[in-house]
């Protein structure tokens, strides 16, 4: 008998939802016609799990489900008409075709688990060279910020980018992706300590965003003496509020904003709370392009974008891994997911069932 985390009812927020999260024993599942049966060895903890529980991502799972977008395993069970996997083979898990992100027959099946289920197309193999713990975070990291940073900004070798929210799991991914792309590599964030971390993965300059006493401080003037007065060429903008706007005030003209995510409103979604608004006199002044990077739907509304995105990604997984900074057992997932909420950890944050 296992155990699984269950999500009964959306909470008002995620903090509340934290509250209302169960373990409940798990029997092993029985594989049905193409499915493979998956003994969840580590699932990551990310932003966007937290979101779902109080339906504030823009695809909200139908209680009852088991939370866990991510997550890697060596396989138990195979069902019938499966060829492309037996017992023992080491897998990832593709978010976007299994788990409440998905839009087919397993969105219940989560990562939050002893086993999981998912349809054959929705396994991928784990790379030789990566941990469980790392290929549980790679596809969500990685391929957010490739999509952003190479589908989207089309950013170059030679150019600059500002990554706000830096020391997050994404973030950190935009570091090593840009920096492997031969760009200059700036890095934002609150506490140096973290920061540091983030060198570590190929920033080349590091930029607080708060001061001492923990206030926002202006980075414009900062940002301009990193560049040589011209501004940066690419903002990765995964934090939203009143950072974009200083980050908008430091880029160079004819310059790529795009946008990740919102984690500095996180309500943004309920209600109009906490709306993100853009200065136009900067953008229109500046010539800049915003840029929408929703590496989620834009799979969904064109699934051909995926294949090439997912190789380039799957090929980076030797040299740039992700960077794994804790680990809880399942029986701890509250306290993994508060420490995500209130980022606590540089890059990823795993679950071990």
């Amino acid at each position: 008998m296992g155990r699984r985390a269950v999500v009964s009812a959306l909470a008002s927020n995620p903090e509340a939802a934290l509250d209302a999260l169960v373990l409940e024993d798990q029997p092993t599942p029985q594989p049905g016609p193409g499915d493979v049966v998956v003994a969840v060895r580590a699932a990551n903890v990310g932003w966007v799990d937290l979101l779902m529980t109080s339906g504030q991502y823009q695809h909200v799972p139908e209680p009852p489900y088991t939370p866990g977008l991510e997550w890697a395993g060596e396989v138990v069970a195979v069902g019938d008409g499966v060829t492309s996997f037996a017992p023992g083979d080491r897998v990832i898990a593709d978010g976007l075709l299994t788990g409440p992100r998905s839009l087919g027959n397993h969105r219940r099946w989560g990562g939050f688990a002893s086993w999981a289920v998912a349809p054959e197309n929705a396994l991928v193999r784990l790379p030789d060279t990566l941990s469980f713990e790392e290929g549980a975070c790679l596809l969500g990291g990685h391929e957010t910020a490739y999509h952003a940073l190479v589908n989207r900004a089309r950013l170059r070798a030679g150019e600059s980018v500002l990554i706000l929210g830096a020391t997050g799991s994404t973030g950190l991914a935009a570091v090593q992706i840009a920096h492997h792309l031969g760009t200059k590599v700036i890095a934002a964030g609150r506490t140096p300590a973290k920061l540091e971390v983030v060198q570590e993965h190929g920033a080349d300059c590091l930029l607080r965003t708060v001061d001492d006493e923990g206030n926002p401080r202006r980075f414009k003037e900062d940002v301009k003496a990193l560049t040589g007065g011209r501004g940066v060429d690419v903002v990765y903008d995964a934090l939203g509020g009143d950072l974009s706007t200083e980050a908008l005030r430091a880029c160079a003209f004819g310059a790529r904003f795009v946008v990740v995510g919102w984690s500095a409103t996180p309500f943004v979604a309920r209600g109009g709370r906490d709306p993100n608004v853009l200065p136009t006199n900067l953008i229109l002044m500046k010539s800049i392009d915003v840029l929408g990077s929703p590496a989620a739907i834009a799979v969904h509304r064109d699934p051909s974008l995926r294949q090439e995105r997912l190789d380039a990604v799957l090929a980076l997984a030797t040299s740039l891994p992700p960077r794994v900074d804790a680990t809880y057992p399942l029986e701890r997932l509250t306290d993994a997911l508060r420490a995500k909420w209130k980022s606590t950890h540089v890059g990823n944050v795993v679950v071990t069932p």
